[in-house]
C-alpha cells in the first residue's frame, strides 16, 4: 500500500492517499457525545461556539481541556480523534509521512509521535514542512516561507546553499492567523451590507454563519475581478477588492519587517493568494497545492525511517534546476560559444509519486509525450491534434527540449515537474 502523506496545518490539514486529497480544518465540533471534525465542525462555529473547539493543534498537549469539551481531557485526545476520522476516510493506509510546522516543539512532536502508536497506522517519516516546500525551488542564500495557521501566521526562515536547503528558525507573527484576517474581512464585509443594504449580517449567529461560508468563494472570484456580490438571508452587497486589501495590511507589514532585506525569495502558502492585497504587497511566489505531496515523493527514500525513531528532517536537497546542477560534479568549462548544458531530468513527480521517464515514450496525456533523443537529451513530442500544454508558465511546441526543474501543465489540468533522481 502506498505511503499517505499528511500536511499539519490546522487552517487546512490535508491528507494524500493514493488518488485521494482531503482537507480537514483544525476545528473540532461535539455533538451528541461525539466528535465531529473539519467542514461540518467549522460550518457550526459561529451556531455553537461553545461547542467547537480550534486550538488543539496549536496548543497540542497533555494538560487539561480548558473549556472543557465533552469527554476528552486534553488537546492530544482530539488531535487523536482527528487523527483517526482522517485515517478512514482516506481508506485506511498503513503508514504516513508527516509534514509539521516549524512552530510544533519539541515535546509537541513527541506527543504527536506518541498519539500516532495508539492509531491503527505507523509514522514513517517526520519532516519540516517549509523545508519540504522550500526543496523544490532554485535558490540561494536565505529564503522565507509563509504559512497562515488558524492562531498565527508563521515566517520560517530557511537557507539553501551547495544545493540543499534547511531550517533557520521560525517567527510567529501573533494576531495574523486565519480566524483574526477573517474577522477582519467580515468586518469589512459586514460594512458593506449595512451602508448599502442596513441589514447588519452579524446579529444573528444564523445569518453571520452564512457570511462566513459565503467568504471563501468571494475571495475566489476577488482574484479574477476588482468586485463581487455576497448573498446573506436574501439581502445582497457588492463587495470591492479594496474594501478588503486593509485586512490583511498589518500582516504583510509584519512580514515585510521580518525579511529586513532585499532580493531574499519568499513563499507563500496559497491561503495567502485569497487575502486581496496580500501577493501585491509582498511579491513573493504563491505555492501550489500539490507541492508538498510531490516534494515529499521526491524524497521518499531519505525521509522513511521504518527502522529507527523517526528524526525530524529539517535539511533536504533542493530539487529545482539550479539546484540539480549545484549537485552535479563539476565539469571542464564548455566552449565560450556552447551554452551550458542543463541537468537531464530522470523522473515526472506527478500527484505524490515519481514516475521514471522511459526512453522510448513517457505518455503526458493529450496526444503529449516525453522522448529522449540520440544526444539523450529529452524533448516534447506533440501528436497530431494534441491538446494544450504548459512548460513552465509557457505554451509548450512540440520538440522542445526540457530539463530538470520545468513545470509542466498537463492536458487535463494536472501539474507535474520534472526532476533529477540521483542513483
Amino acid at each position: 500500500m502506498a505511503i499517505a502523506c499528511l500536511d499539519i496545518n490546522d487552517s487546512n490539514l490535508q491528507l494524500w492517499h493514493g488518488d485521494k486529497r482531503l482537507q480537514s480544518p483544525g476545528y473540532a465540533l461535539l455533538e451528541g457525545g461525539q466528535y465531529r471534525f473539519g467542514s461540518d465542525a467549522r460550518a457550526a462555529a459561529r451556531l455553537r461556539p461553545r461547542e467547537v473547539s480550534t486550538r488543539y493543534w496549536w496548543q497540542l498537549s497533555t494538560d487539561p481541556l480548558q473549556p472543557a469539551l465533552g469527554p476528552a481531557r486534553h488537546s492530544a485526545d482530539l488531535v487523536h480523534a482527528h487523527l483517526l476520522e482522517l485515517h478512514s476516510a482516506a481508506g485506511h493506509p498503513g503508514e504516513l509521512l508527516l509534514a509539521a510546522p516549524g512552530s510544533m516543539r519539541k515535546e509537541q512532536l513527541a506527543l504527536l509521535l506518541g498519539i500516532i502508536q495508539q492509531c491503527p497506522f505507523d509514522a514513517v517519516g517526520l519532516v519540516n514542512r517549509s523545508v519540504a516546500l522550500a526543496s523544490l525551488h532554485a535558490a540561494d542564500g536565505p529564503l522565507f516561507h509563509l504559512e497562515i495557521q488558524l492562531h498565527q501566521a508563521l515566517l520560517s526562515e530557511l537557507r539553501a546553499e551547495n544545493g540543499n536547503v534547511t531550517f533557520q528558525r521560525a517567527t510567529a507573527l501573533p494576531g495574523s492567523g486565519l480566524l483574526q484576517l477573517q474577522e477582519r474581512v467580515v468586518e469589512a464585509a459586514a460594512t458593506a451590507f449595512i451602508r448599502q443594504t442596513r441589514f447588519d449580517p452579524r446579529r444573528r449567529a444564523e445569518t453571520e454563519q452564512q457570511l462566513y461560508d459565503a467568504l471563501p468563494a468571494a475571495l475566489q472570484q476577488l482574484q479574477q475581478s476588482n468586485e463581487t456580490s455576497l448573498t446573506v438571508n436574501g439581502y445582497h452587497a457588492r463587495i470591492a477588492r479594496a474594501d478588503l486589501e486593509a485586512a490583511s495590511a498589518t500582516l504583510a507589514g509584519s512580514v515585510s519587517s521580518s525579511l529586513g532585506q532585499a532580493g531574499v525569495t519568499l513563499l507563500l502558502d496559497p491561503l495567502a493568494a485569497l487575502l486581496p492585497g496580500l501577493r501585491e504587497r509582498l511579491a513573493g511566489t504563491i505555492l501550489h497545492a500539490t507541492d508538498l505531496p510531490r516534494a515529499l515523493a521526491a524524497h521518499e527514500g531519505l525521509l522513511v525511517q521504518r527502522a529507527e525513531a523517526l528524526d525530524f528532517v529539517t535539511s533536504l536537497p533542493q530539487l529545482g534546476e539550479r539546484a540539480a546542477a549545484a549537485q552535479a560534479p563539476a565539469a571542464p568549462p564548455p566552449a565560450a560559444a556552447a551554452p551550458a548544458e542543463a541537468p537531464r531530468p530522470t523522473h515526472l513527480l506527478l500527484g505524490n509519486r515519481a514516475r521514471p521517464l522511459q526512453a522510448d515514450g513517457t505518455s503526458l496525456g493529450g496526444g503529449w509525450s516525453l522522448l529522449q533523443g540520440s544526444n539523450e537529451q529529452w524533448q516534447l513530442h506533440a501528436a497530431s491534434g494534441a491538446g494544450g500544454l504548459e512548460r513552465n508558465g509557457q505554451p509548450a511546441r512540440d520538440s522542445e527540449a526540457v530539463a530538470s526543474g520545468d513545470r509542466l501543465r498537463l492536458p487535463d489540468g494536472a501539474d507535474a515537474l520534472l526532476i533529477t533522481v540521483s542513483a
